[in-house]
């Protein structure tokens, strides 16, 4: 079988979801599928320190699709010219788009619907793009891909696709992330917090990721407990810098706040792992990753009760209303003042996260492209 990968978000150095999912996946398949061929599409040079598996073929499709126009010209022109000269069996595009001018089978990967439910913390452009494009796409799409119950659910009450057609393929965290002893806890503490113990956000700032009320949360922290608590926010500026940065100029514990911007992943690896517990009250998430990762790092999770989290999460976190900076507070000091329930939780993240695995993953993407193609 030929298979055609849209790897235009596989970007050393500025990966995120939709990349991470691309790397562990498609990597993953062409390594346990040796006598399949896989054709990766970039939309730029790809880094040259990307070890492809021998049956992948890098292929570059300029100009880059950043904006509405060169997103259709690259899925409406330079896809489907591509995969009729390789010779595709099937295209999969993870970063939801997809092209709606090729007869080639195709598996979308729809990660979630935030652009309806949060449309304020999408830009106008992209937001009349999705709100045009995206039931096309999903009409169009063979198969529909997405990494949750509750966004396979929020598609077929939104758009009413029949439920048949929509595949969980779900997502997990990566390997490389593990607890710490407590010597190298220490040593990360004297690095990244000044010796103190920390509470850790991970994500981009951006409206949707809610650093904002974060910020209340943890000021309301500090004044109920007093203590040298840190809180470090690990992630690179995407949007609404301004609006942080204007916050942080008058912020009463803005010498208790890091900002590391984007790290590489040994260090974030580090830095989630020496923290005294993860805070991360998004207002939607199409799955949740960091929460897991967490996890596996035996660091407790306060997190929203909202879209997906709960389903990711089960019972092995505390959760909160992502508008309520007081009830985000009280979490962090129910966690802080109750060693029991700290340790009840990173006993439950352990088991937790056993249901998740980038090989489970990958076989569930694996059926989905046969599916699509058997089609």
């Amino acid at each position: 079988m030929r298979i055609a990968v849209n790897t235009r978000f596989l970007i050393p150095g500025q990966m995120e979801g939709v990349g991470y999912f691309t790397q562990e996946v498609f990597h993953l398949l062409a390594q346990t599928h040796p006598d399949d061929q896989f054709i990766f599409f970039f939309d730029r040079p790809f880094d040259a320190g990307i070890v492809f598996p021998s049956n992948v073929t890098p292929v570059v499709l300029t100009p880059k699709a950043q904006h509405a126009l060169s997103f259709r010209w690259w899925f409406d022109v330079k896809i489907p010219l591509a995969l009729r000269k390789f010779k595709a069996d099937v295209f999969i595009s993870p970063d939801g788009f997809c092209s709606l001018l090729t007869s080639v089978p195709q598996v979308l990967v729809t990660h979630n619907l935030a652009f309806l439910h949060y449309p304020k913390f999408t830009s106008k452009n992209l937001r009349l793009f999705f709100k045009r494009y995206t039931p096309k796409f999903f009409k169009k799409a063979t198969l529909i891909a997405t990494l949750s119950e509750y966004v396979k659910n929020d598609i077929i009450g939104t758009y009413s696709i029949p439920p048949e057609k929509i595949f969980v393929v779900h997502t997990a965290a990566k390997s490389i992330f593990k607890s710490v002893e407590w010597d190298e806890r220490q040593e990360i503490k004297e690095h990244y917090a000044d010796g103190c113990e920390y509470f850790v956000f991970v994500g981009c700032i951006h409206p949707l990721k809610n650093v904002l009320n974060l910020l209340k949360a943890f000021s309301l922290f500090k004044k109920m407990q007093q203590s040298n608590m840190k809180l470090i926010i690990a992630g690179r500026i995407a949007w609404d810098l301004d609006g942080v940065a204007e916050k942080m100029k008058t912020y009463k514990y803005r010498h208790d706040v890091k900002m590391t911007g984007y790290l590489p992943e040994e260090e974030l690896v580090k830095v989630v792992a020496g923290a005294y517990a993860m805070v991360n009250p998004v207002y939607f998430q199409g799955f949740g990753a960091p929460i897991l990762e967490a996890m596996l790092c035996d660091v407790p999770v306060i997190t929203s009760n909202t879209s997906s989290l709960p389903e990711v999460g089960g019972e092995a976190a505390l959760y909160a209303d992502p508008t309520n900076a007081a009830e985000i507070a009280d979490k962090m000091k129910m966690i802080y003042t109750n060693e029991n329930i700290r340790t009840q939780l990173v006993e439950k993240g352990r088991e937790n996260v056993l249901r998740y695995s980038w090989q489970k993953t990958a076989e569930l993407m694996w059926q989905a492209i046969e599916m699509a193609v058997s089609k």
